[in-house]
């Protein structure tokens, strides 16, 4: 049961209605449309304490993380030269050098006397009574005397203690999904495990009689089933626990038979197909009878049928039948949403203003998505708008959004692109 502990999950339940919409309300603008869903999600994960950096790549931070010692912990060398106590004047300079030398790992322990210098290595600590470093190729060394001409500030090729993090600091705060970079952060100042989110939970299942798996045998009116592997490789590319909870016919039985697995099993399902209000939309129906469900009529295409629902305690994102449909809404709303449950922040995906390659005379009403990329600084868009036309997924890199305006584009109008990236992928 949600809200308990289950195998080790600790769970935090939605609301049975969160996704009920206000009464009157009909066709909903997407960026209202995300702000909702945005606003009745919270994460649905427990915690997983003191996980090892070599486990956390691609894991959500559960806690704010902050640095036990600084970076760096001592004034150290950026270059390879010698050091001695600054600022240089114009004014020509020798220096009588100590014996000895500060190397990284190897600092010089004893105070550098005033107005004498020392070979220093980059990376090592900068020695007492010292503070400025010249660099190897701008100086002479000759019988035992460091020669300077020219001017140098004090502090100059110096990185001073804590000048990239302070001691307590916060480096890292929670909801950030880690990545190498940010695991080299951790790292850098000795952290050696964090608390993260458990992995979020997420089933795909695919319906409908005309669909079929890969490698069955298919009649000339089935076809195969795209929206599975696709939505699957999404879930694992994103970082979180896939949950195949295969392909079921247009039978209510099977349907529900399927989402009382789901339930059982996932803290998310992701299905396709069978939410619309036709004869044969089960999903829909089941939902319709032993859970919640609010269809969101969205003013975008491809994809305005968005089901949104709670089955036995476990939210569902009820994705179109149609492969591009059903990616475009996937991206547009199930990522972010997915984040958000996974214990991750909410995100807006990144676009970009850039030149359009193509002609389109866009109708108002309705947000519209493009399967495009870019080539040459420009943005090129599939040839066909069709959310059956699984060839133009493969072919674009991102895709192009337009608002709900009236639009004319042509070669050059700026449009928004966004890549996949985006996305997180």
């Amino acid at each position: 049961m949600k809200g308990t502990t289950m195998n080790g999950r600790a769970m935090n339940p939605l609301r049975n209605d969160c996704f009920a919409l206000p009464p009157g309300v009909n066709w909903t603008p997407v960026d209202e449309a995300l702000e909702r869903l945005r606003s009745r999600l919270h994460p649905v994960v427990g915690v997983e304490q003191s996980v090892p950096l070599s486990q956390v790549n691609g894991r959500i931070l559960a806690s704010d993380v902050h640095a036990p010692r600084a970076h760096p912990p001592s004034d150290n060398s950026a270059v390879d030269g010698y050091a001695f106590a600054g600022p240089l004047t114009d004014a020509p300079c020798t220096l009588p050098l100590v014996d000895g030398r500060s190397a990284a790992g190897d600092p010089y322990r004893e105070l550098v006397p005033e107005g004498h210098a020392i070979r220093i290595l980059t990376g090592a600590v900068i020695p007492a009574g010292t503070d400025t470093v010249v660099l190897e190729e701008d100086c002479d060394v000759i019988d035992g005397h460091l020669h300077l001409n020219g001017t140098l500030k004090a502090g100059a090729n110096a990185r001073k203690a804590g000048e990239d993090i302070q001691a307590q600091d916060r480096i890292l705060t929670a909801g950030t999904r880690l990545t190498p970079t940010q695991i080299s952060v951790l790292a850098s100042v000795g952290i050696e495990s964090v608390d993260v989110y458990q992995r979020l939970r997420v089933g795909v299942l695919s319906t409908g009689d005309e669909v079929k798996p890969v490698g069955s045998a298919v009649t000339d009116w089935q076809i195969y089933d795209a929206n599975r592997p696709m939505l699957s490789a999404l879930v694992a590319r994103l970082g979180y626990e896939l949950v195949d909870l295969g392909h079921v016919l247009d039978r209510a039985g099977d349907v529900k038979a399927a989402l009382e697995r789901g339930a059982e099993q996932c803290d998310l399902i992701l299905t396709s197909g069978g939410i619309s209000a036709g004869d044969e939309d089960h999903v829909s129906k089941t939902l319709k009878a032993h859970g919640e469900i609010s269809n969101w009529r969205i003013a975008i295409k491809p994809g305005r049928p968005l089901a949104l629902a709670m089955f036995q305690g476990t939210p569902i994102v009820g994705l179109p039948g149609n492969p591009v449909a059903a990616w475009v809404c996937a991206l547009r709303f199930g990522a972010p949403a997915m984040a958000l449950l996974a214990g991750g922040e909410w995100f807006v995906p990144q676009g970009y203003a850039m030149p359009a390659n193509f002609s389109k005379n866009k109708k108002p009403g309705r947000s519209e998505m493009l399967r495009a990329r870019v080539r040459d600084g420009q943005v090129e868009a599939f040839g066909s708008e069709g959310s059956g036309r699984v060839t133009g997924l493969a072919w674009s890199e991102g895709l192009v959004e337009l608002d709900e305006s009236a639009q004319q584009i042509e070669p050059g109008t700026p449009v928004r692109f966004i890549p996949y990236g985006s996305f997180g992928l």
